[in-house]
């Protein structure tokens, strides 16, 4: 069986201070705005934070049109990048992508 190359991703949290961001399509929405730009994205809802979510992007894209989209409709976003060049990311719980937690 000859292995297929894996993809690298790099993870960012969303956060506000005081704007909802659960119930409100956002994950929907960057998904919407990634197949309109072209470019991979994955988004989930953390479940071991409150109101966050989390999107990855492929290792090294430029997260500025994402920033931008969300900073157009969510006067206090917070987009900062908590893990880099992660493959085969979980995006609820960060802990899941530390591979020494767990054997074959």
């Amino acid at each position: 069986m000859s292995q297929t190359p894996l993809i690298s991703w790099d993870i960012y949290e969303i956060h506000t201070a005081e704007a909802e961001i659960h119930g409100v399509m956002l994950r929907g929405r960057i998904r919407k705005l990634g197949l309109e730009q072209g470019f991979n994205a994955l988004c989930e809802n953390a479940t071991d934070k409150e109101n966050c979510v989390r999107f990855a992007l492929l290792h090294g894209e430029d997260v500025k049109s994402v920033k931008d989209y969300l900073m157009g409709g969510i006067p206090d976003v917070v987009v900062e990048l908590v893990a880099e060049d992660i493959v085969n990311p979980v995006l609820s719980k960060l802990k899941v992508n530390k591979k020494e937690r767990y054997t074959l």
